[in-house]
């Protein structure tokens, strides 16, 4: 949901095989760096006659994207209505209050605000209570020698963590898992989808619901978290009100949800695809950390992001004309050869590995200590486990193509394996 201009540039022919919306095909979904590749090379700045957006895929061009053009891209109740689509109002007005949407100075002081929950030392405090998390979830399977990772780990440790780090009750927490799932399905695939549309309004009606209530009537209700810390945070007597830390409370929910259960499921993955890195891991988990940077580099969790020009640019030969959508493909530019040599191996002694998977600037991930330390933790405590390999039961991808995540990854373990057995375990698929 972009406010975009409806300006088109000069037509000319395109290749529209080269277009995002070939992500609705499972096969390009499950491995879309081909599509990316071709992007890149034959038309790296790349006008999307679906999408009404250009699609901006080299390493170079995606950092001058997020270093010039506007995040402040929601429409507003005009715009929406000469699209016909006033129905949206109410996910345009929450996610116009989001920082993640906002430019300076409004991104700037709410970022200040929320941003005190995330500090590396506060995080790195959580570090024994993260793996108290894992240690019982895996100990809840260990004795079955079989376990999916994605649903027995990577979805509810972070639901666990980042609901605790909001103060909200332990009960809730299944329930605020489900919506927020359901509420991020806004951000990665509106523009693709917008039938899922009805169950994300009705997902914001309802946790907006449960934390108005909250506020209003039973502030008890909420423990000391970012919420309340939210709440009471004033800035040169500045102070937030219910529905910007509503809306916020939405975004850090959603996003230290979503994207931290997806590097967990795809790091899993990755390493158990790749034997001779599961051997360095396991001979030195003092590696694990840079592990944790290449699959951010590797299989990105979040694809793209969106945003709108706030001037007239020259890019890659093309003129990006004022007020029109860039979609910066995230995982295109991480994967560019001219910034990371051969890009399509994992590599976890890569050196200089500046990866755009958490965004880059004034808008670079705050949440990112966290997510990194919780998928160090996953990462870490699965390799302890003997004889890991992965199920044979084929990979299904989310459709959110605005997130690389796997549905479910089933694996096994037993007792300790040879380097043969690693080998072979590498290659399952």
């Amino acid at each position: 949901m972009t406010a975009t201009t409806n300006t088109a540039p000069p037509q000319r022919k395109r290749d529209r095989s080269l277009g995002l919306y070939r992500l609705l095909d499972p096969a390009v979904l499950a491995d879309p760096y081909p599509l990316y590749d071709r992007l890149r090379t034959e038309e790296p700045v790349y006008w999307d006659a679906v999408l009404h957006a250009w699609v901006v895929t080299r390493y170079q061009d995606v950092v001058t994207v997020l270093q010039r053009c506007s995040a402040a891209r929601t429409p507003d109740a005009d715009h929406l209505a000469t699209m016909g689509l006033e129905a949206f109002n109410p996910i345009a007005n929450v996610l116009q209050r989001q920082m993640i949407f906002m430019d300076p100075p409004g991104h700037t002081r709410i970022r200040r605000l929320a941003s005190s929950a995330f500090t590396p030392h506060r995080v790195e405090r959580l570090r024994h209570h993260i793996q108290e998390i894992t240690d019982s979830r895996i100990a809840a399977v260990r004795k079955s020698g079989r376990m999916d990772v994605v649903t027995d780990l990577a979805v509810p440790v972070p639901a666990t963590v980042i609901a605790e780090l909001h103060g909200l009750p332990e009960g809730d927490r299944e329930q605020i898992h489900a919506w927020t799932s359901d509420f991020a399905e806004v951000i990665g695939n509106f523009q693709f989808n917008p039938d899922r549309i009805p169950q994300a309004l009705t997902a914001m009606k309802e946790l907006t619901g449960y934390f108005q209530g909250a506020i209003r009537g039973c502030p008890h209700h909420l423990n000391e978290g970012l919420v309340t810390g939210l709440l009471a945070a004033e800035d040169r007597g500045d102070k937030l009100s219910e529905e910007d830390v509503i809306a916020n409370s939405l975004l850090t929910m959603s996003g230290g949800q979503e994207t931290t259960s997806i590097l967990i499921g795809n790091s899993a993955l990755t390493v158990l695809r790749n034997p001779d890195q599961l051997r360095m891991l396991r001979a030195d988990p003092s590696l694990i950390p840079a592990a944790i940077e290449e699959v951010l580099r590797f299989e990105s969790p979040i694809q793209y992001t969106a945003r709108l020009a706030a001037e007239d640019i020259e890019l890659g030969g093309q003129t990006i004309r004022k007020r029109q959508a860039v979609m910066a493909v995230l995982a295109a530019a991480n994967r560019d050869p001219e910034r990371f040599p051969n890009p399509d191996r994992m590599d976890i002694r890569r050196e200089n590995n500046r990866h755009l998977a958490f965004g880059w600037a004034a808008h670079f991930c705050f949440g990112a200590p966290l997510a990194r330390l919780e998928a160090q933790i996953a990462l870490e405590s699965l390799l302890r486990l003997p004889n890991l390999h992965l199920d044979s039961a084929p990979l299904v991808w989310h459709d959110n193509q605005g997130f690389r995540g796997l549905k479910s990854l089933p694996i096994t373990f037993g007792e300790a394996q040879t380097g043969a057995e690693i080998d072979r375990a590498g290659g399952a698929e």
